[in-house]
């Protein structure tokens, strides 16, 4: 994985060089020639800072009481604190740490006077902070400088001089004899300590960053090795990979629940092509020109063709990420060639297809966190294991598993008993009709997208049964509120032999309300679907029989829509049910 990352930063970013970062800017404090302060500028486009490259990056952070120099936070350059609370002494020990720097800079390379100046003044500081908290900087921005229009990080004379007292403060730290960097295999110093990723402060990480390898307790080393010399690296390996997973963390990455998953391709590709885009982006709502699916299947197409052998010869990354106590946690690394990929996400979207609740086509491709959102009330409650699972399922095509049916059952239990019945969830039932699909190596052919009359399954014929005499009901009483869904859903899909009889027996009444042609109408569908159960329907069904109970339930009721097929002109038609799904009775 280490090896993918340093690999990815050999590709697509600058070489690095220990000792210097990219880093998210918000803020440059704009000095003139002499040193007067003229403002504060916001850097990036409002939502995000600008990305800087070779910011230096001060070593042994871990150990508390230094500071970066040159480009650091707006809390340790102007004791901006959040609340206007007094710095405590972390806080105004690194103050210190960053003017002693300057001050040592500034007499090496007068061109770091004015900043110098400034910062070992207090009330000039004052004023720097005042500025900076009328433009609503946080404590945790990072800030830059500029002297007469230019910015001294890029002089190569300030750089030089880091360089230099860099190397000096090192040559006592770093440990003694050589060992094989992992990276690599050459014989060299291992680095002490790593530096930190950023970006994760989002997903339980530390806004200064967290390590992603590290060993600062007895208890985490072996064979007398301190520190980071049990995963021996060399400073230029590691400052490749930490460069790589930042840049990935910056821009190619997306929130998964309470993780971030990071992407990319060996090879580079077109925004077009990226097929994890495709997985996380789709419109559920939006019609589009062309379906995910579609758009998989091309690319599909194309590279079994060898019209984009490219793509054929590509291989795809993918690591899930979250924060632990200023530590990298990986939930899951993945990887593999970009044509099984393609052939995974066509599946996926295959397996999810569904009929759209009005039964005139199938409904629109869902993205990834739609599915994800379907397993709970509200998305910020999804577990990131549960989310974590399920992207692996997607990414490498396995069957969905048990517990995922339980949740997706849940919510739709919750939501057809509720008063307010929302709209069915096209991800959900999508969702469990997967499970079926991939149950059976192979798939299986019975689950189909739309509603299948001769499905073996007597539990799929007891949820048709409940749609038609929810239908039936509204048909003879109209809107009485909590209808037959409502009060019988959630036991019928578990104990159908206790309940069906019962809503048979009272279904007699409202055929009597009906006129006699539709109410023949509803006596046919009635006695075509009860001539599915055989014996009869089945006292307790299980998870799988619940799955399949609520898939009839909704696929007879999208089949139950107005124009889904011919009515004869002397019989009347069912009320509209459009408005509530059918499920308001």
């Amino acid at each position: 994985m280490l090896q993918q990352l340093a690999a990815y930063a050999a590709t697509h970013l600058p070489p690095p060089e220990a000792g210097f970062k990219s880093r998210e800017i918000r803020w440059s404090v704009e000095l003139a020639a002499d040193g007067r302060f003229l403002n504060v500028m916001p850097l990036g486009d409002g939502k995000r800072g600008q990305d800087l490259a070779r910011c230096p990056d001060m070593h042994g952070m871990k150990g508390g009481g230094r500071a970066h120099f040159l480009i650091e936070s707006c809390q340790f350059v102007s004791l901006l604190i959040k609340g206007d609370e007094p710095p405590d002494d972390k806080t105004r020990k690194r103050h210190a740490y960053y003017i002693d720097l300057l001050r040592q800079a500034a007499g090496t390379v007068p061109a770091l006077t004015p900043i110098a100046d400034l910062m070992v003044h207090p009330e000039r500081v004052a004023e720097l902070r005042r500025a900076l908290t009328a433009h609503k900087a946080k404590p945790t921005d990072w800030m830059s400088w500029r002297i007469g229009g230019q910015d001294p990080r890029t002089a190569l004379e300030i750089q030089s001089w880091w360089r230099d007292w860099r190397r000096t403060d090192l040559g006592s730290a770093e440990p003694e004899g050589t060992m094989l960097c992992l990276l690599t295999g050459k014989p060299l110093r291992p680095l002490a300590t790593h530096p930190p990723i950023t970006g994760l402060s989002g997903v339980g990480g530390l806004a200064m960053g967290d390590v992603m390898v590290g060993f600062d307790k007895a208890s985490f080393g072996s064979y007398g090795l301190d520190q980071s010399a049990n995963a021996a690296m060399g400073e230029e390996a590691v400052q490749q990979y930490v460069d790589g997973l930042n840049d990935l963390i910056r821009n190619h990455s997306r929130k998964l629940a309470n993780a971030l998953v990071a992407h990319w391709y060996k090879d580079t590709i077109a925004p077009a092509d990226d097929l994890f885009a495709l997985l996380m982006s789709m419109d559920t709502e939006e019609q589009t020109e062309a379906t995910a699916l579609s758009a998989v299947r091309r690319l599909l197409d194309a590279i079994r063709s060898g019209e984009r052998a490219d793509l054929g010869h590509n291989r795809y990354y993918a690591l899930t990420l979250s924060g632990a106590a200023g530590r990298v946690m990986v939930r899951d690394w993945m990887e593999g060639c970009f044509e099984d990929l393609a052939g995974h996400i066509a599946g996926w979207f295959t397996d999810l297809a569904i009929v759209a609740r009005d039964g005139h086509a199938l409904a629109h491709d869902p993205k990834f966190m739609a599915v994800c959102g379907a397993l709970v009330r509200d998305l910020k409650d999804l577990p990131a294991p549960t989310a974590a699972t399920l992207w692996r399922v997607a990414v490498q095509g396995l069957p969905i598993p048990r517990s995922l049916l339980a949740l997706a059952l849940a919510r739709l239990r919750a939501e057809r008993v509720d008063k307010d019945q929302p709209p069915i969830n096209h991800a959900r039932m999508g969702l469990i009709r997967a499970y079926f699909v991939r149950l059976t190596p192979g798939g299986d052919a019975t689950m189909t997208a739309y509603l299948n009359p001769d499905h073996p399954a007597a539990a799929y014929h007891c949820g048709r049964l409940l749609a038609v005499f929810a239908n039936l009901q509204r048909a003879a009483l109209g809107d009485v509120g909590a209808g037959v869904v409502q009060r019988y859903y959630a036991a019928a899909s578990q104990t159908p032999g206790l309940i069906i009889g019962r809503l048979a027996a009272n279904s007699r009444n409202h055929l009597g309300k009906l006129n006699p042609g539709l109410a023949w109408q509803f006596e046919n569908q009635l006695a075509e679907v009860m001539g599915r159960l055989g014996d009869g329907a089945p006292r307790i069904l299980d998870l799988e029989g619940q799955g399949l109970f609520a898939l009839g339930y909704y696929q007879q009721l999208a089949a139950l829509r107005p124009g889904k097929k011919a009515i004869d002109d002397d019989v009347t038609p069912a009320p509209d049910l459009a408005s509530s799904e059918g499920d308001k009775k």
